[in-house]
C-alpha cells in the first residue's frame, strides 16, 4: 500500500469526484478508479458505494479517510521539515479564501511567494466564508483567509490587516463632486448593500444607526464583486473596503471617496485548525503573508483623506 494511493483516495473523497481527482493528479479516471479499487481489495472492505450517484462514502471509508488525511499531513510535514534543513521550501500549501480577499490580495502574494520559493506549491480556492471555516475545521486546508475572523475551540485566529472602508460611487453619481462623504450625505440615499447575515453588513448597519442615518437598501448581495457591478450601473452607492475597488477606480468605472465621520474598517485574519500542525512550507507562507502589509492604494484617496484631516473633522483613516 503506497502513500500515493492514499493521496488519490483522499482527493476523490474531498472532491466528491473521480474525474476531478484524476485531473488534479494528472491521471486518467480509470487509473484513479483502479487505485481506489486496489485499496479496497487490500483492506477487504468497501470504501465507496458506487451503486449510488453520486457515490457515497461508506462508514469504513469515512474512518479510513480521516486517518489517511492525518497520516498524509504528518508525512508532508516531515518531508518539508527535512527539506527545510537545506533551506529548500518545496512543500504544498492549501489555502481557502473568501472571494474578495483572494481577488484583491492573495493572487499577488502567491506570485511573490512562488518567485522567492519556486519549488513550493500553493493552491488557493475561493469559497463562501462559512465554507472556509468548515474546510479549516475539517483539516482539509492549511489556512483560511476571512474577514471579521472569529476564534473557537476548533479555530485559531491570527490577525492580518485592517482595511479602510470608503464610499464607492458610479462616476455620474451626484456625490462624486464632493472630496469626501459625510454621514449626513448618506441620509435617504439608495445603497447597494451586503446580505443581512454577513458581519460586514451588520457593522455598517450598526455604525449608521449610531448616527441615526437611514439609507434605502435597493439591492443586497453576498459578495463584493456583484455589489461593484450594481454600483457601476448607478443602482446606488456602497461602502466597501478600499483595496477591493483599486482596479475599478484605476479604470474609471468607479469612484472612491473617504468617509468623514464613519469609523468603518474591515479586519482580515488568518484562521487555522486549533491543535493542528503546519508544515514547514505552510509556516513559511504564513510568515510571508504576515510580512505583506503593503496594499494597493487608490490615487487621490490619500490626498483627500489628508485634506479631510486638516479641516478638523474626523477621518476614517488613510489607505497606503
Amino acid at each position: 500500500m503506497h502513500l500515493r494511493a492514499l493521496e488519490i483516495f483522499c482527493d476523490v473523497v474531498s472532491r466528491r469526484s473521480f474525474s476531478q481527482a484524476a485531473r488534479e493528479n494528472g491521471m486518467s479516471q480509470s487509473a484513479v478508479s483502479q487505485a481506489v479499487h486496489q485499496l479496497e481489495t487490500e483492506l477487504g472492505v468497501q470504501l465507496l458505494d458506487r451503486s449510488k450517484r453520486p457515490f457515497v462514502v461508506t462508514a469504513e471509508g469515512k474512518v479510513y479517510y480521516d486517518g489517511c488525511r492525518k497520516l498524509l499531513r504528518r508525512w508532508r510535514a516531515l518531508i518539508d521539515d527535512v527539506r527545510t534543513l537545506h533551506e529548500e521550501v518545496s512543500g504544498r500549501v492549501h489555502v481557502a479564501s473568501i472571494y474578495s480577499v483572494g481577488l484583491s490580495h492573495i493572487n499577488t502574494v502567491v506570485q511573490r511567494f512562488m518567485m522567492r520559493y519556486p519549488k513550493a506549491n500553493v493552491r488557493v480556492e475561493y469559497q463562501h466564508p462559512d465554507r472556509v471555516y468548515r474546510l479549516v475545521e475539517d483539516d482539509r486546508v492549511d489556512i483560511g483567509l476571512v474577514s471579521y475572523p472569529r476564534a473557537s475551540r476548533q479555530i485559531k485566529v491570527t490577525p492580518w490587516r485592517e482595511e479602510t472602508m470608503v464610499a464607492v460611487l458610479a462616476p455620474n453619481h451626484p456625490l462624486v463632486a464632493s472630496p469626501w462623504i459625510e454621514a449626513n450625505d448618506l441620509e435617504g440615499r439608495a445603497m447597494v448593500g451586503f446580505d443581512r447575515d454577513l458581519k460586514i453588513r451588520q457593522e455598517i448597519d450598526r455604525e449608521l444607526a449610531a448616527r441615526d442615518i437611514h439609507v434605502d437598501i435597493v439591492m443586497e448581495f453576498d459578495n463584493i464583486e456583484t455589489i461593484k457591478r450594481a454600483v457601476e450601473i448607478n443602482a446606488g452607492l456602497s461602502l466597501l473596503p478600499a483595496p477591493t475597488v483599486v482596479r475599478e477606480v484605476a479604470a474609471g468605472s468607479l469612484v472612491a471617496r473617504p468617509l468623514a465621520n464613519l469609523s468603518l474598517t474591515r479586519p482580515l485574519g488568518m484562521i487555522r485548525r486549533a491543535g493542528g500542525t503546519l508544515s514547514a512550507t505552510a509556516r513559511r507562507f504564513v510568515q510571508f503573508l504576515s510580512e505583506q502589509s503593503q496594499v494597493a492604494s487608490i490615487p487621490g484617496l490619500k490626498t483627500a483623506s489628508v485634506l479631510l484631516a486638516r479641516t478638523g473633522q474626523p477621518a476614517s483613516g488613510v489607505l497606503e
